[in-house]
């Protein structure tokens, strides 16, 4: 068996020097994302490829010693789908990061995996082109991280998730082989749809280094229509009664009382003053249709028993309001560890779903903070814990879980957009049951059949117990 040395050494010479890490005061930043408790090892070596080739070259070393590649974005996740495991090789794709072509003419763009979602945003936007999907980490997470777990947004409730944007990837599969999946044509059946597969895959099934995404024209101008309630239930009832109309907002969005009070504590913009839930509804259909829509929302809020609602006349106001959802997480992080939930649940069933949150964290002695994209059911229920408190955390993760098996009761999903990682691999394993669990043990082995890739993350390695 080689040693430490002698595979860093192997790496170095198919890269090149500057491009491996094994510094050990380094390492370490490289370990794990920004999942709380989610376990995590310590790699040997962190590589920072620049090019398709060198990622190829890494998985061919990596292959023939039989050693871990854990690939990484930004680090942004919460679920430690990009935690090291001890010995492996974590493959930084942060420096793959140009922007390779955007196409006007056929709405589409070729990116780096290394790509922030931003910055490709603003790029499509200097030619009248919009990359809708927009998660809360935008500024940060990178086009390759969205990819690996199927990230969403705000705007998804109309617009759609990552999966609805990548056209095409090349990626690089475990014998070292570079491959193109999919295609630049609006439409194509040819063979299975092994592009799809890979989107949601968490790194553990090949490493993409390259993604050809879809475009929209220029985004509509925006109406934000406000609503306050002085309850979960009763602004859960609203979301519900949007998504029976026949109104599909551009945004439909939640922050309830601690996530209020989180913002407000930070940035003081004053949020706690009108009640203890806010719904921020968007609607971007033109003219009339735009008017009869806000109108719409409105009726839904008033029926749901909201205390106050109405449309945003000010538009550097709406703006700041969302701008204040995006900061909840950070905002709460300050107040001590967040163990954060992505469950989603159909429409009709937030309410309950937002009953059941409340109950479990009265049941534990525990406070949840509130933040959903609430119009496709998508919740981000935050647990809060204080820092070194043992049984705070016990009873965080014990809420974690029953809101897991809340979801699943309801219909729903363990997880929306953050992806399985480590800390949702029981949560899918109750959710999709042994035969289907089987079908993805399957398709890990014929894609990565020395299991090199992202090991012990999504499904476990063990066949599933049958009933």
């Amino acid at each position: 068996m080689l040693s430490s040395s002698d595979t860093v050494g192997r790496l170095t010479r198919a890269v090149g020097a500057g491009l491996v890490i094994d510094d050990p005061d380094i390492l370490p930043s490289y370990a794990r994302d920004e999942a709380q408790w989610a376990p995590h090892g310590t790699p040997l070596a962190v590589v920072r490829p620049r090019t398709t080739d060198e990622v190829r070259a890494v998985v061919r070393v990596c292959g023939e010693l039989g050693v871990p590649v854990v690939a990484r974005g930004a680090g942004t996740g919460l679920s430690g789908g990009a935690n090291a495991v001890d010995g492996c090789v974590v493959v930084s794709l942060a420096g793959m990061a140009s922007i390779l072509r955007i196409d006007p003419d056929d709405k589409i763009a070729v990116v780096q995996p290394g790509v922030v979602n931003d910055d490709l945003r603003a790029a499509a936007a200097k030619l009248g082109l919009w990359y809708p999907p927009d998660p809360a980490s935008a500024p940060w997470s990178t086009i390759g991280g969205n990819v690996a777990t199927n990230a969403g947004g705000i705007c998804c409730v109309k617009y759609g998730v990552t999966r609805d944007y990548v056209l095409g990837v090349e990626v690089v599969l475990a014998d070292g082989q570079a491959v193109r999946l999919g295609r630049r044509t609006a439409k194509g059946v040819a063979g299975y749809d092994l592009c799809g597969l890979f989107v949601g895959s968490e790194g553990t099934l090949g490493i993409i280094t390259e993604v050809t995404v879809r475009l929209r024209s220029a985004r509509p101008a925006e109406q934000t229509i406000v609503g306050y309630f002085d309850s979960l239930a009763a602004a859960g009832r609203a979301v519900s009664l949007i998504g029976a109309s026949d109104v599909v907002p551009s945004a439909l969005e939640l922050m309830d009382r601690h996530s209020l009070r989180a913002v407000d504590d930070w940035k003081h913009l004053g949020l706690t003053d009108g009640a203890n839930v806010l719904l921020l509804g968007r609607t971007d259909a033109p003219g009339e249709a735009g008017d009869a829509e806000a109108e719409r929302i409105l009726d839904c809020f008033r029926r749901a028993g909201a205390t106050d609602s109405g449309r945003s006349s000010d538009e550097a106001e709406a703006d700041a309001l969302f701008a204040a959802r995006r900061l909840v997480y950070p905002a709460l992080e300050r107040l001590g560890p967040v163990l954060t939930e992505d469950v989603c649940v159909p429409r009709s069933r937030v309410p309950e779903m937002l009953e059941r949150i409340e109950a479990a964290a009265l049941a534990h002695d525990t406070t949840i903070a509130n933040v959903a994209h609430a119009g496709d059911g998508n919740l981000h229920p935050a647990i809060l814990t204080r820092a070194g408190d043992e049984g705070s955390r016990l009873r965080a993760q014990r809420v974690f879980d029953i809101i897991l098996d809340d979801a699943i009761a309801l219909g729903g999903t363990v997880t929306g957009e953050h992806g399985v990682g480590l800390l949702k691999m029981r949560g899918l394993r109750d959710e999709v049951g042994p035969a289907v669990l089987d079908l993805h043990r399957s398709v890990k082995a014929a894609l990565d059949p020395h299991g090199i890739f992202n090991p012990g993350k999504v499904i476990s390695l063990e066949p599933a117990a049958r009933p």
